[in-house]
């Protein structure tokens, strides 16, 4: 379920150093661009113009990840797109069924495309960049290992989260790290480059800005996450009013179920199973999980 956070953080990713490169490499060799230090006292930075140039990066690197978000997800995944008028087996009409009749109950207007990609792993997602633009897709795994009503749990659960309009609401918070992310890594990039030589300080400042912003990103994602968690609480309680609260909690006691029967003979979890996806990890890790424990999620319906 964790994958459309994982295919929107590589994204951006890719979307906002890619932006920092280019805008880089004019700025050096044209007037366009300038630079942002004043030669002034102290470190000579003139934040002003910096932080504007980093809300307008940041919020640009976030809405075009938010743009790209479904096309990504298809080319990475290899989604089958159903046609909802085509020849389809039993398994696949059932899914686009239930993903139209569902999103009907949400009010959505539009109604999501609907794929299936083949994959071992039991797993679903849910992207795009609006409600009228959007994707539900799930594994072939989840479709043989689960029972009709635990899949459609698990497909009104990310019915809900096109409802609720999270990517939406990712996006902006993405945005508002992406300027800190840009503003920061510029800053450090600075003063690292007062340390070289002044011919040698434009490439250092260069790399250092890519260094700065991918290790600042990776920071900044531990914030995405933990709002991404809390989204899952709400998304489950969608689920369950789109089809009932048993039919959620079954989804996520087979969910569960699954995971236990991965683990291996030592004891020790499939890492592949549980990273971004249904569960949420333990430890340091959990900063930078978009999941909440399984345990705590079916707690939580049950005390609804």
């Amino acid at each position: 379920m964790g994958k459309r956070i994982l295919f929107f953080l590589l994204t951006n990713v890719l979307v906002m150093t890619t932006i920092v490169i280019v805008w880089s490499i004019i700025s050096r060799f044209t007037n366009f661009g300038g630079s942002f230090e004043t030669g002034g006292p102290g470190l000579g930075i003139d934040y002003a113009s910096l932080m504007v140039f980093s809300l307008i990066v940041g919020f640009t690197g976030a809405f075009i990840s938010l743009a790209m978000s479904r096309w990504m997800a298809k080319k990475m995944m290899n989604v089958k797109v159903l046609d909802p008028n085509g020849p389809l087996t039993e398994r696949e009409r059932f899914v686009v069924e239930k993903v139209h009749r569902l999103s009907r109950a949400a009010g959505l207007m539009h109604m999501p495309e609907v794929g299936i990609y083949q994959s071992a792993e039991v797993n679903a997602f849910a992207t795009g960049p609006s409600k009228k633009r959007s994707l539900v897709a799930v594994s072939s795994g989840l479709l043989d290992a689960m029972d009709d009503d635990a899949v459609e749990g698990v497909i009104a659960h990310e019915v809900a989260h096109i409802s609720n309009g999270d990517m939406v609401t990712m996006t902006l918070l993405q945005g508002v790290v992406n300027t800190f992310v840009v503003f920061l890594s510029r800053v450090a990039a600075i003063i690292v480059s007062r340390f070289v030589r002044s011919e040698l300080q434009w490439i250092v400042q260069f790399a250092a800005i890519i260094v700065f912003q991918i290790l600042f990103s990776i920071l900044g994602s531990i914030v995405v996450s933990a709002f991404s968690r809390y989204r899952e609480y709400h998304a489950d309680r969608g689920g369950a009013d789109l089809a009932g609260r048993d039919k959620m909690a079954h989804a996520l006691r087979s969910l569960k179920a699954y995971l236990d029967r991965t683990k291996l003979n030592d004891g020790t979890d499939d890492s592949a199973v549980q990273t971004m996806k249904i569960s949420g990890r333990g430890g340091v890790m959990k900063l930078f999980s978009t999941h909440p424990d399984l345990d705590d999620r079916i707690a939580r319906l049950e005390q609804r």
